[in-house]
């Protein structure tokens, strides 16, 4: 798993990510890799995802690509980190 400078991993990062731009405080704790997120969860819809993944390219210093996202990428919390992953490591 990829490391932040910080020392926070890259599954921190996102999860504090989400915990942050949609408001979900303590529920974040309980998501795991196969927790579903865009169309499951309410607080993500169409234009939340804008403030997540800008949240995202800041707090992990990453760029992402108009053309890079997509439902499979936001489908669960696994899958996005494993996006945001592959990102920081360029």
């Amino acid at each position: 798993m990829a490391t932040l400078d910080e020392g926070k991993t890259v599954e921190a990062t996102v999860r504090s990510v989400l915990r942050d731009v949609l408001g979900l405080g303590a529920r974040a704790d309980a998501i795991t890799a196969d927790t579903l997120l865009f169309g499951s969860l309410p607080e993500l819809d169409s234009m939340a995802v804008a403030g997540l993944l800008t949240e995202l390219e800041d707090r992990l210093d990453i760029v992402i690509e108009d053309d890079e996202v997509d439902g499979e990428m936001l489908e669960s919390f696994g899958a996005l980190v494993t996006f945001a992953e592959g990102k920081t490591r360029g």
